[in-house]
């Protein structure tokens, strides 16, 4: 992970074991799948409610996490009882490699996990035009995800969608400032912002604003960028020269749009090969500019200032996309409101929006996911099909 994707050393550690953890978790559920009987409506027959697999599935995954993506697709999927074709991202042939190794040097048959390289536009569209494949599960762009959609209606075919995100975090007057700080800049920027739950948008009450942009800019400051492999880099590369051009597209329009570049934003050189981008940290954003819509997927957040808690939740939820959205604050009127209120998937209190459990549902609304949710017992949903049988006494 770290020669492929730049992610830091203990990142990467954590990944790997969340990956063991997820299979860990679907070992159990293999034996915990049950279904149901029920009396009928009618007299002297029995109804029994069961679920099966749903066949061939095809698994195509993206670059930012190829080992845990994976690992919450393949878990489940052979949990389950189903075949996979899994097609992970050209960038990351290594770790996808690797994990379907360990898999059948673990016993798994021959012919149940199939790895497939190359690229998308090859191989992914290679997947898309079959019509043995009876379900396709996808996480990356929305663009991509739209065509897989599309692809899958003629063939009455099951599919699942995870796309993008422009997650918010709220910091109320009240919160903790330490707290606010830590899960801003660790949601925002660690894993260089390359996550769909991180935290790109910083909406920001006026009591506090000031405090907390000063606080967070020292924290970042404290950001050691550099090899992914040495123990003391916090944030690695970007993934490849295609991102940090994003990257940097995104910190010029911002700029062009009027917010000021508060804290880094420079490509940074290092003693090692890698695409290396100082955080970049906008203030005196508004909802409505481009690097407030658009997902850009790197270390680039905007503050956004506003005056109470209720403009704060409308500006949150003023998005096309609904994956993952926090608060911090010590109200606890506040955070149940926004508990039912924010417009995600997902919502987190005084916690990074990047951190999520692998035994609970993950997944959004809106522009964001579509279809049922991965992991935990969610992921029986899409993973199997339901069966009805009627017996008669």
């Amino acid at each position: 992970m770290a020669r492929e994707e730049g992610k830091v050393l203990a990142e990467g550690i954590g990944e790997t074991i969340r990956a063991a953890q997820i299979f860990d978790f679907f070992a159990g559920e293999a034996l915990r799948l049950a279904g149901e009987i029920i009396p009928s409506a009618r007299p002297n027959i029995g109804v029994e409610i069961t679920r099966e697999p749903l066949g061939v599935i095809g698994i195509i995954t993206p670059w930012n996490f190829p080992i845990a993506i994976p690992a919450w697709k393949i878990a489940p999927a052979l949990c389950y009882g189903n075949t996979i074709v899994f097609k992970p991202a050209e960038l990351v042939p290594g770790c996808a490699w690797a994990i379907v190794d360990i898999l059948h040097r673990a016993g798994l048959p021959k012919g149940v996990l199939n790895l497939v390289m190359g690229r998308g536009s090859v191989v992914g569209q290679a997947m898309l035009d079959s019509p043995h494949l009876a379900g396709i599960t996808f996480t990356g762009s929305t663009g991509t995800g739209q065509r897989v959609a599309a692809s899958s209606l003629p063939f009455n075919r099951k599919f699942q969608l995870e796309m993008g995100g422009k997650n918010p975090f709220v910091v109320l007057d009240d919160a903790d400032l330490d707290v606010a700080v830590e899960a801003a800049a660790n949601s925002g920027f660690y894993s260089t912002g390359q996550r769909c739950t991180a935290s790109s948008r910083l909406i920001v009450t006026e009591g506090i604003h000031d405090k907390f942009v000063a606080a967070l800019a020292e924290r970042l400051a404290k950001i050691n960028v550099g090899n992914a492999l040495d123990k003391n880099t916090h944030v690695g590369p970007v993934v490849d020269e295609k991102q940090l051009k994003q990257d940097t597209d995104y910190i010029e329009i911002g700029k062009q749009e009027g917010a000021k570049l508060a804290f880094g934003g420079d490509v940074l050189t290092r003693d090692t090969p890698g695409f290396f981008l100082q955080p970049a940290l906008f203030t005196e954003a508004t909802n409505s500019m481009r690097i407030s819509q658009e997902e850009i997927f790197g270390p680039v957040v905007a503050v956004i200032r506003v005056k109470n808690y209720d403009e704060a939740l409308a500006a949150a939820n003023d998005t096309p996309f609904g994956l993952s959205s926090g608060i911090a604050t010590t109200s606890l009127k506040h955070a149940t409101h926004f508990k039912r209120n924010a417009e995600a998937g997902m919502v987190m209190v005084n916690l990074p929006t990047a951190g999520v459990d692998f035994h609970v549902p993950f997944g959004g609304r809106k522009a964001s996911s579509f279809g049922p949710r991965e992991q935990g017992r969610y992921a029986s949903e899409f993973f199997t099909t339901v069966k009805t049988a009627y017996t008669l006494a």
